[in-house]
């Protein structure tokens, strides 16, 4: 692989296209509009510069990967990429719709990719030119950062694909586990069910945002509280994934907790847009309850 597409230059889609570049592969980063495109870049070249000033990459470094990065608007230009990866919203009919306009001008031989965290993969492959070069590639945010990827091969996914996608994911330095096309593969089957809980134990009464996440935290030894962490992945991508597995499932445990789709349909869908379970507005996050 040479030339890597990547549609959607929000936060997953920028962390992909900045480790592809940086990995030596030509990106071609898309977006709705060539504005929102260099937006996407613009937040990547902020994020190396950063790196160059802690010294961990060169400044040589620095502007060699922004040149491989060239931004587009739509996809007509991904008709020379080797491997595509759609990083947009988690909705399945706008993913469908992505799918359906670059396989016009997909080559014979290029591989599209989903990076979705939860929607069944030999489903969204229906809108694929060619479901054997169609597969889930779930990466983890911050991408320049977590250290793992997710593999995902839908029911005709070729093994020449999985072979040909995992070889990329580990030349970015990558590690690479394989999932069954399940309700939310591997991690989120089991982070979600964790942070919905926290939604309930917060709608009940249990505990105060602070305490809640404040144990979870010390308690189980994880890095941050889970609604701290629900707010950096977005309420509204949270609220999205428990009704793919609640719905995949049939499973009333993954039911989404009515105080998580409250926040949702409030318009506090976590850090992207200041406020969620925390207030971000501010020097410090303030809890919202």
């Amino acid at each position: 692989m040479k030339t890597i597409g990547v549609i959607g230059a929000g936060q997953m889609g920028a962390g992909i296209a900045q480790v592809s570049a940086q990995a030596g592969y030509r990106v071609l980063l898309s977006d709705v509009d060539q504005a929102r495109a260099e937006k996407g870049k613009a937040g990547i070249a902020k994020l190396l510069a950063r790196a160059v000033e802690k010294e961990k990459i060169s400044a040589d470094d620095r502007d060699a990967a922004l040149a491989r990065l060239e931004c587009v608007g739509g996809v007509e230009a991904m008709g020379a990429c080797d491997l595509v990866i759609e990083a947009a919203t988690e909705k399945e009919a706008i993913k469908r719709q992505i799918f359906e306009n670059v396989g016009r001008v997909l080559s014979d031989t290029a591989i599209l990719a989903s990076n979705t965290s939860s929607i069944p993969i030999t489903r969204l492959a229906q809108a694929s030119p060619d479901p054997a070069r169609f597969m889930g590639v779930h990466f983890f945010n911050p991408v320049p950062v977590m250290g793992l990827i997710e593999l995902i091969r839908g029911l005709a996914t070729a093994d020449a694909t999985v072979a040909a996608v995992e070889a990329f994911g580990r030349s970015l330095g990558k590690e690479i586990v394989h999932a069954n096309d399940a309700p939310g593969f591997i991690v989120n089957r089991v982070l979600l069910p964790m942070l919905n809980e926290a939604c309930f134990a917060l709608g009940e009464g249990v505990a105060t945002i602070r305490d809640i996440d404040t144990a979870v935290k010390l308690g189980l030894n994880h890095p941050m509280g889970p609604l701290t962490l629900a707010d950096f992945i977005g309420l509204d991508t949270c609220l999205d994934i428990c009704r793919v597995l609640f719905e995949g499932t049939g499973d009333p445990k993954f039911r989404p907790a009515p105080l998580l789709v409250k926040y949702v349909e409030a318009g506090w869908v976590g850090k992207k847009c200041g406020r969620g379970f925390y207030d971000w507005t501010g020097p410090e996050p303030v809890p919202t309850r």
